[in-house]
């Protein structure tokens, strides 16, 4: 009876491949909003100030480290939950084997500051359409996950050593 519940939970491991290829289609769906952005900026390049395109710019930075966050999880997570991943020859990525579930948590920390570090360079760019107890709001989420990947990399050290 054990061996079969061993083998069971062990086995398991593989009904988390579906989620981290479901991932992927999140990806396609980054993709297809970026170039939806891109297209948007071009057909109005023209007529846009500065200060838009820099918004609109700053978008496609927040998108693609969105889809770097996922590529990230979801190659990491199917390596260390799953099943370890062939990539010779498929330009193989160079952290790839190396990251374990410690280093991917701080890695998406530091990923969650700097998506949130762009979304509030955003609102400060457009000021004139949040009012300041908004603004108050944007800053102490920002600082929350600030002081979270702070303190998550504190502890993280604190249990190496």
């Amino acid at each position: 009876m054990e061996k079969f519940i061993e083998t069971l939970m062990l086995r398991s491991r593989w009904l988390l491949a579906p989620v981290y290829l479901g991932l992927s289609l999140a990806i396609i769906a980054l993709l297809i909003k970026f170039f939806q952005e891109v297209l948007h900026l071009f057909a109005h390049i023209l007529t846009s100030t500065e200060a838009e395109v820099v918004l609109v710019v700053l978008s496609l930075i927040d998108i693609a480290l969105v889809g770097g966050l996922l590529v990230m999880v979801m190659m990491s997570g199917y390596e260390n939950f799953v099943s370890e991943l062939d990539g010779k020859g498929n330009g193989e990525l160079s952290w790839l084997g190396k990251m374990d579930a410690s280093s991917l948590k701080m890695k998406v920390a530091a990923s969650i500051v700097a998506i949130s570090s762009i979304h509030l360079l955003k609102v400060f760019m457009n000021m004139t359409n949040v009012d300041g107890e908004m603004l108050m709001w944007y800053v102490i989420v920002h600082l929350t996950f600030v002081v979270s990947a702070f303190a998550m990399g504190g502890l993280d050290r604190i249990t190496r050593h």
